[in-house]
């Protein structure tokens, strides 16, 4: 059976052409009469060529995700070659077995030409997370090619990510292949930790960060740090090994902060809102600010920004002279430039100056892509104040 055909209009062919991997509606002269929610289907321009092969959204903004820009068969063989050479580039980044960091991400949806597709790698689980009708559909190949790959000991799925609704789909937790596990244990950059992959934040860990926490570490020695939004503490790991002081940890999740509870590390629950709020005077010579997205679509954009400069105004004035101060944002709707404006106008209303070491985007495993520029969505300014 032929896959569908969609017609793209003359003056949307361009975006297709320049590999960019999303089609909005607006872009599609002519659709097949009666396609299903998460169908195959090729695009093609009004001469009839075919530009890309991908899946179909009814229900989304963002009607076909490419995956091939051509004509292709989407079969095991496919995902075979694709995802190894998503994999490949993570062991050239000196991830792996046998490695220092045997938790790390191996596929990152349109980044690795795989949209609505995220695997994650603890040692010898795989964590897999589908986005879209369309992976849906595809998940028992991809869960097939995983197993060919990695032989691995369990695949887990952790599709309940709030994007699903979006697609019209409901959340699956469960046990894809092998043993059914819980917790994992694997290495960053030679630390321990574990992974609660059925039951924590994202896959079970923020891997994204781990170039942060390896900046970090040197910076910590004899600082008396305030880590806000800690989630279960995997930074203040590397503080201690950098030899900080003391650090206090601020969430509003009792259960996390129970896994940031070691020496030297105090934890009190509370919304940090309300902690900075209450909080006027400069205690800390060295301070995280982590939060989760606040700017998750673009109507949230404006609420988005006022939250964040809140946020950082108020923690800037609990440093002291000397102070270092790391702050990100993983809304990619809230971009670098926008980012860093909003630190200069918290900065001179906080009455610091804020001297910038570096900026440090998502590790890696997450790689930004020249195709698709929404693969940078994290952000992360590392800098020293002065009063």
């Amino acid at each position: 059976m032929s896959t569908p055909l969609i017609t793209l209009k003359s003056d949307r062919v361009a975006s297709v052409a320049f590999h960019h991997p999303w089609l909005f509606s607006g872009a599609i002269e002519k659709l097949p009469p009666n396609l299903e929610h998460g169908s195959l289907v090729q695009v093609a321009d009004p001469n009839g060529k075919i530009l890309g092969t991908g899946t179909y959204s009814k229900k989304s903004s963002i009607a076909v995700r490419v995956f091939e820009f051509g004509a292709a068969e989407l079969d095991f063989d496919w995902f075979i070659r694709r995802i190894t050479q998503a994999h490949e580039k993570r062991l050239l980044l000196g991830y792996g077995p046998g490695t220092e960091t045997t938790g790390y991400r191996v596929v990152f949806g349109e980044s690795d030409g795989l949209p609505g597709l995220v695997v994650d790698r603890y040692e010898d689980v795989l964590v897999l997370q589908s986005s879209t009708a369309g992976m849906d559909a595809l998940k028992p190949v991809v869960t097939e090619a995983l197993q060919k790959i990695f032989n691995p000991a369990s695949i887990i799925e952790r599709s309940d990510i709030g994007v699903r609704r979006e697609e019209g789909l409901k959340d699956e937790v469960g046990v894809l292949s092998g043993e059914s596990v819980t917790q994992v244990e694997f290495s960053e950059n030679g630390h321990r930790f574990i992974a609660d992959v059925m039951n924590g934040q994202k896959t079970g860990f923020y891997l994204d960060q781990k170039d942060l926490r390896s900046a970090l570490q040197p910076l910590a020695k004899g600082r008396e740090v305030l880590h806000l939004f800690p989630y279960t503490g995997a930074t203040n790991i590397y503080l201690l090994k950098g030899g900080a002081k003391s650090i206090h940890a601020v969430d509003s999740s009792a259960e996390a902060l129970e896994k940031c509870k070691k020496a030297k590390v105090t934890t009190e629950v509370a919304d940090a809102f309300q902690w900075l709020d209450a909080h006027q005077e400069p205690d800390y010579d060295m301070m995280i600010l982590d939060p989760p997205a606040l700017i998750r679509s673009q109507k949230d954009a404006d609420d988005g920004k006022k939250a964040y400069h809140f946020l950082n105004r108020s923690a800037l004035r609990l440093l002291k002279d000397g102070g270092l101060f790391a702050t990100s944002s993983c809304s990619h709707f809230f971009e670098l430039q926008d980012f860093l404006f909003m630190l200069r106008r918290a900065s001179v209303q906080a009455g610091v100056t804020l001297d910038i070491l570096k900026v440090i985007h998502q590790s890696p495993d997450h790689p930004l892509s020249l195709y698709f520029p929404e693969s940078a969505y994290l952000k992360t300014v590392v800098g020293v104040i002065h009063r």
